[in-house]
């Protein structure tokens, strides 16, 4: 039988060919692909390749970035979090990050639990001079900052004892059991806030990260300056925040057992 006739006979085959060589040309490339890029490579029709890009993308094997170039989907990025977390959560959060720096207009990082440390991996800058701070590479005590908090009420890290809670500035927690009573909070808020406990003057908001597992994997923060994050704007920017890391824990394939609290 020849070619053409075994492919006659199974329609679905030339399909799933034709996905395939699109999603292999989309994760084997060093950078996104463009639609143009992509028709010019596997010389599919324009309205072939998008019907099959659709599909691709709405089984999450494909996603499309903010200048609409095509990048490997969430389901890569969930098989590769079993290995290295960072370059491939990385990747996926950029997008999250800009977007709540575009509405907030404050610095905005991402962190995860490493050794009973929080390490921060990624950081998009706030467009003010004041707070324009690199927060990767600090070694900081978790329970001054906001997303230690996340950490500790999701079980990532363990809670230190009384001993080991130092007092940075008059608002530091310094006693477990004060520290452990606003988990719950947190859980049901779904973000954390720390108000001058790291240093004067300085505000965090953290929310976190679920794996498909619904594990927490990272917490976002957004942090500023007290004159911009006041008390109501800091619970705006809190509401923002949980809601962009659920969107961005469901494009990791994390499914919530219980709605969000209103």
């Amino acid at each position: 039988m020849s070619r053409e006739s075994r492919t006659a006979a199974q329609p679905g085959t030339q399909a799933i060919d034709r996905a395939a060589e699109l999603i292999r040309l989309i994760v084997e490339a060093e950078a996104p692909r463009t639609f143009t890029a992509l028709v010019t490579e596997t010389g599919l029709a324009k309205s072939t390749t998008s019907r099959l890009l659709q599909a691709l993308e709405r089984h999450r094997l494909v996603r499309r970035d903010r200048d609409g170039a095509f990048r490997a989907g969430p389901v890569f990025t969930q098989y590769a979090l079993r290995g290295d977390i960072t370059d491939a959560l990385v990747d996926i959060a950029t997008p999250t990050l800009e977007r709540l720096r575009e509405s907030s207009g404050e610095t905005v990082t991402i962190a995860v639990p490493r050794a009973g440390a929080v390490i921060t991996i990624a950081q998009v800058d706030s467009e003010y001079l004041l707070s324009a701070t690199s927060w990767i590479g600090l070694d900081l005590p978790p329970h001054c900052m906001a997303t230690g908090k996340v950490f500790y009420a999701h079980g990532r890290l363990p809670l230190p004892d009384d001993e080991d809670l130092e007092r940075l500035t008059g608002n530091t927690v310094t006693r477990r059991d004060l520290l452990e009573a606003q988990f719950t909070g947190i859980r049901r808020s779904g973000y954390a806030v720390t108000r001058e406990e790291l240093e004067i003057g300085l505000v965090s908001i953290a929310a976190p990260v679920h794996s498909a597992g619904d594990d927490v994997i990272a917490a976002v923060a957004v942090t500023g300056p007290t004159a911009r994050l006041t008390p109501s704007r800091t619970e705006q920017v809190g509401t923002w925040l949980a809601a962009e890391t659920r969107a961005l824990s469901a494009a990791l394939g994390h499914h919530p057992p219980n709605p969000p609290p209103r």
